[in-house]
């Protein structure tokens, strides 16, 4: 997996917490960032547990994070619970890239807004559409919404069933400054294919 993303100078490889430090040592000398994810796959953990988990994985050579919502705490309306969550992994990132994957598919548009501007209160620096295993992935809708309401203050990450390149392309037309896609060399090749 590391040596495919520097074949095809991916800018990120997405690995589990346990795999951070052997990603981080394959990847040395090279342009590709070692992310990880925090909370996965739920957001569900406490604080503390996020917090924890994020120091643990920037230690191991994690450059960039990409951590779950509490999708619970923002359907209960519990906004503070949300943003102290966010602040902790931020602080905890010690300045390595946040991402806050929201999963838009369990959101109405209204909460959608609000978990953006959370995280973006929050000092996060990408909103994410999803963590791939909820009920819908990444979608021009969701994109435009997000990238409306962030502007350019923050990124976008489109994630989640992204398989093919007019997908990809619509995606990034829309807003998405990152794609998370486990198809990425599949959707490279069909670009290819084409030229």
């Amino acid at each position: 997996h590391c040596n495919e993303s520097v074949k095809w100078n991916f800018g990120a490889v997405c690995i589990n917490p346990v795999h951070a430090r052997l990603a981080s040592r394959l990847l040395r000398n090279t342009e590709v960032k070692v992310c990880t994810v925090i909370g996965f796959p739920f957001g569900a953990t406490s604080t503390k547990a996020k917090a924890y988990e994020t120091s643990l994985a920037i230690a191991s050579g994690a450059d960039e994070v990409d951590m779950v919502m509490n999708v619970g705490a923002l359907k209960s309306r519990d906004y503070d619970r949300v943003r102290d969550d966010i602040k902790a992994v931020v602080k905890a990132a010690k300045g390595a890239v946040v991402k806050v994957i929201i999963e838009t598919g369990y959101l109405t548009d209204k909460e959608k807004v609000k978990a953006c501007l959370i995280a973006k209160e929050a000092r996060a620096h990408f909103v994410k559409t999803s963590t791939g295993y909820g009920p819908s992935g990444a979608s021009v809708h969701d994109v435009r919404l997000m990238r409306k309401t962030v502007r350019s203050e923050m990124g976008v990450k489109a994630a989640g069933g992204i398989r093919h390149f007019k997908q990809a392309y619509q995606l990034v037309k829309a807003g998405a400054n990152r794609l998370g896609t486990s198809k990425s060399i599949a959707i490279i090749e069909e670009i290819a294919s084409t030229a």
